[in-house]
């Protein structure tokens, strides 16, 4: 799930307020009385008693006692989203509120505390309440936490066939961000084993870098987005999110800003891990590349059998995007 993250901006304070939108939170909890001060500012969720969430009847506050206040929080987060304020995290199963699909906000005070309630019992919650000390706090807490995905383990794949396939409608998907060398996106013919093809972030004869873009496949492909899920290329339009890989694993959230859907000569990529055989398509072109363990890219044109590339795996099958227990065969 996508973290949401509201910043406590009280008393009124609106460089904190300016530090939250630039640095991509949520919402803010602010005064009553200061809503219109902070929609001028920029387009953000307020939560006041005069907010777009109003403080006790949309939103209410809860302390934490004891173990034993599960239920009643569970009760009131029916239908109102719950902040809970606690100065020890391990009094409250956290977890059982989460599944039991209550809408709990766990207000923290540093990004040690943020870092904790993410991460906490595994799961994690997936809403916090910020509570900043100063800007410079707030604008390093951010940073990091909007940042934060989950790492996907990546294995390396032995090329065993390159194959031009013929004409066919390739997707280019342009984000608002720039990409450094190694970094690109999942992309394969099955949403069980996707390749890391490599962002256009390298200079060639042909054309300028274009390191905001990924030249990913064609329009029945699938690709990773945040949440653990998939989508098809063909889906994705502005404003969506995708997820951003490096050799390395890491991710990051990228926003789409559009599409190039364009019809051009494609190539079937074959290969394999141990026993289990992977497929991707891609544009037949010298620009496209696939990732070495290295990082490096390597294009299309020269990769040949018995190459190494990075690739993306799992065992279970997915519905709609969505990781299920049930096998499924996709060839």
């Amino acid at each position: 799930m996508k973290k949401t993250i509201w910043v406590k901006v009280d008393p009124w304070d609106k460089d904190l307020v300016t530090t939250a939108l630039e640095g991509g939170a949520d919402g803010v909890v602010i005064p009553e009385g200061y809503a219109d001060q902070a929609r001028s500012l920029g387009r953000i969720l307020t939560i006041s008693e005069d907010g777009d969430l109003q403080i006790g009847k949309d939103v209410v506050y809860y302390t934490v006692c004891s173990g034993e206040d599960e239920e009643e929080i569970a009760q009131l987060a029916r239908d109102r989203q719950v902040i809970l304020t606690c100065t020890d995290w391990t009094v409250i199963p956290l977890e059982n509120l989460i599944a039991r699909g209550a809408k709990v906000i766990a207000e923290v005070q540093s990004l040690t505390e943020a870092q904790t309630a993410f991460a906490i019992l595994e799961k994690g919650v997936d809403h916090i309440l910020y509570v900043p000390e100063n800007a410079a706090d707030l604008k390093k807490a951010l940073s990091l936490l909007t940042g934060q995905t989950e790492a996907i383990g990546l294995e390396t794949a032995e090329i065993t066939e390159l194959r031009p396939v013929g004409m066919g409608d390739r997707v280019c998907v342009d984000t608002c961000t720039e990409m450094a060398p190694g970094q690109g996106m999942l992309v394969g013919n099955s949403s069980s084993a996707l390749f890391l093809v490599h962002a256009e972030s390298i200079s060639n004869p042909y054309v300028a870098p274009r390191p905001f873009r990924v030249n990913a496949g064609p329009v029945h492909a699938y690709t990773r987005v945040p949440g653990g899920k998939t989508r098809y290329l063909s889906e994705l339009a502005a404003g969506d999110e995708v997820v951003i890989v490096d050799f390395q694993g890491n991710t990051s959230v990228g926003v789409v800003g559009r599409l190039k859907i364009e019809k051009r000569p494609l190539m079937l990529v074959r290969a394999k891990i141990g026993d289990h055989e992977i497929t991707t398509i891609l544009q037949n072109a010298e620009t496209i590349r696939l990732t070495d363990p290295d990082g490096k890219p390597v294009s299309v044109a020269v990769l040949k059998a018995g190459d190494r590339v990075l690739a993306a795996t799992e065992d279970s099958g997915r519905h709609f995007g969505m990781k299920i227990d049930e096998t499924i065969t996709e060839k």
